[in-house]
């Protein structure tokens, strides 16, 4: 076996890395004798990285002498288990206070090692949902038949006496229907919405069960996203897609989403953070498949991140000059001693929002996120080539002509150079509306101008050629397998993060074998030098 396989890094070091006594508050002291949480997490990490189901994973492990070798070298004749095992575990941890620990503690040996630096790249990839689309006519019929399973007997009973369908609700699947027919489908839209609706109305304003709660509103949701009323009082299917629409009641949780406006997927997005020298995976998250890169950014970076100052950003970094000098008015010494802690943050134009530039300018982080470039239709003049005064609160046009920014509430503004617009000789140029040219302005538009202003410098361009491209790798190696890689095995944003998380801890432990991880009784981790 090969000591750099992660078979033998955790021959070598499964004690150390999960012992017994790590999962100790997931049991009590009594009961029957389990098997060891020891083994359970080497299978599940094993499950991982090989994309195997639960079924697949034990029968593994039961007769292939790796998995044996693995779990620090077991007799080949040792007794395997069953494997709800497996799931038993994995819901022990959803519920403990430590749902994550077998990734927190491969993130940790990394650190110990001293692989782990102030560089971080991040990037996202779709994860498709373990379940299929459903169509309108599915998904209304199947919240109705949720909705009755989760009532009680009595209530059950009552709901049943408000529908008007001749239909139980007790199968699963479409109901009975010449499709062809335009006018039998719109019947049968507008029978089961009503009867949608009346289950609604008769359950609003009432103190309801948890579950049946929920069950109430996946069916007005999903009556609501797509569906219409006409004027004449019948239900027909809207002619658009709602914005956070749902697309399955089986999960809930799961959206449509695009990797391009070409290419769309369904299910959610995986969000990772890694350190590009090392190439470990550092943090990890997902949401649905709709959601932006921005917010999880946070999340990912909330480790790395110092707490912010009372005022100010700062200048320089471990890694060198901040490429976005003069982000604020913080004296050097408060922006060079908090720089010290900050990252270097890669990322691709997807995390170029003002929002998250704002923050990590604040932080003292160093920025290395691309940032689009302004864009106007026809090819007319962009944003940049119009001379934006903050301070002044002004924005000069091509022509010079001077208008004010008019402030919005919320931050930012807009600017109307409006009759300016008629006798200007450049205006064909600039714009084909009557009322003239407006010009956007974004609460973070400084942010954004710095960006764009660091972009430009061939060092900035060659980090981050040099350094972003190593996430897709990294992404490469966490997909490779279908099964549980790019298609999730669990169901809802909780199970399905709480397994990528479980996927990321496995894809560093071969990383860290790779690297000769080892455990040196005086010094702590170590790996093997270059």
């Amino acid at each position: 076996m090969g000591p750099d396989s992660i078979y033998g890094v955790l021959h070598r070091e499964c004690f150390n890395l999960f012992p017994d006594e790590m999962f100790a508050d997931l049991f009590t002291d009594v009961g029957r004798r389990s098997v060891p949480p020891m083994i359970v997490a080497v299978v599940m990490v094993l499950q991982r990285i090989e994309g195997l189901s639960d079924r697949e994973a034990v029968d593994r492990f039961a007769f292939d002498a790796r998995w044996k070798y693995a779990a620090g070298g077991l007799d080949f004749d040792y007794p395997g288990f069953v494997h709800t095992v497996l799931v038993d575990m994995r819901a022990r941890l959803a519920r403990s206070a430590r749902p994550n620990r077998i990734f927190e503690v491969t993130l940790a040996a990394a650190k110990a090692a001293g692989l782990v630096g102030r560089k971080r790249v991040l990037d996202s990839t779709p994860l498709y949902d373990a379940v299929a689309t459903m169509d309108t006519v599915t998904l209304i019929r199947s919240a109705i038949r949720g909705l009755l399973k989760a009532a009680d007997s009595a209530l059950e009973c009552e709901l049943r006496g408000l529908l008007s369908r001749d239909d139980d609700y007790t199968a699963a699947g479409k109901p009975v229907c010449d499709y062809d027919d335009a006018a039998a489908r719109e019947a049968l839209v507008d029978a089961l919405a009503c009867d949608a609706m009346a289950l609604a109305a008769a359950l609003h304003g009432r103190e309801l069960a948890v579950e049946v709660d929920t069950a109430a509103q996946l069916v007005a949701t999903v009556v609501g996203q797509d569906l219409d009323r006409d004027s004449d009082g019948v239900f027909r299917i809207a002619r658009r897609i709602a914005r956070d629409r749902v697309i399955s009641t089986v999960d809930p949780d799961a959206r449509h989403g695009h990797k391009t406006s070409a290419r769309g997927f369904d299910g959610f997005k995986g969000h990772i953070a890694i350190d590009p020298d090392a190439e470990i995976v550092t943090a990890t998250e997902v949401t649905a498949a709709n959601a932006g890169d921005v917010d999880p950014a946070t999340d990912l970076l909330a480790e790395d991140l110092p707490e912010p100052a009372d005022t100010g950003a700062g200048q320089t970094g471990d890694d060198g000059p901040n490429p976005n000098p003069g982000a604020s008015g913080a004296p050097a010494s408060e922006g060079a001693q908090r720089g010290q802690h900050a990252p270097a943050v890669y990322g691709d134009a997807a995390y170029g929002a003002g929002k998250l530039l704002a923050g990590l300018e604040t932080a003292g982080a160093q920025i290395f996120t691309k940032v689009q470039p302004p864009t106007a239709p026809g090819g007319r003049f962009t944003k940049d080539r119009f001379s934006i005064d903050l301070d002044g609160g002004t924005i000069t046009c091509p022509n010079a002509v001077t208008v004010t920014i008019r402030p919005a509430t919320a931050g930012g503004g807009s600017a109307v150079f409006g009759a300016a617009c008629a006798a200007c000789p450049l205006a064909t140029q600039c714009t084909d509306s009557a009322a003239g040219r407006t010009i956007k302005i974004s609460r973070y538009e400084a942010e954004l101008a710095r960006a764009r202003a660091a972009q430009a410098d061939p060092a900035w361009v060659a980090d981050y050629r040099a350094t972003r491209p190593k996430v897709e790798r990294k992404i490469a190696h966490l997909m490779r397998r279908r099964h549980g890689g790019r298609r999730a095995r669990v169901r809802g944003t909780t199970k399905v993060a709480a397994d990528f998380s479980l996927l990321a801890a496995a894809v560093n432990l071969a990383r860290l074998g790779a690297l000769g991880l080892h455990r040196a009784t005086s010094q702590g981790w170590q790996v093997a030098p270059a």
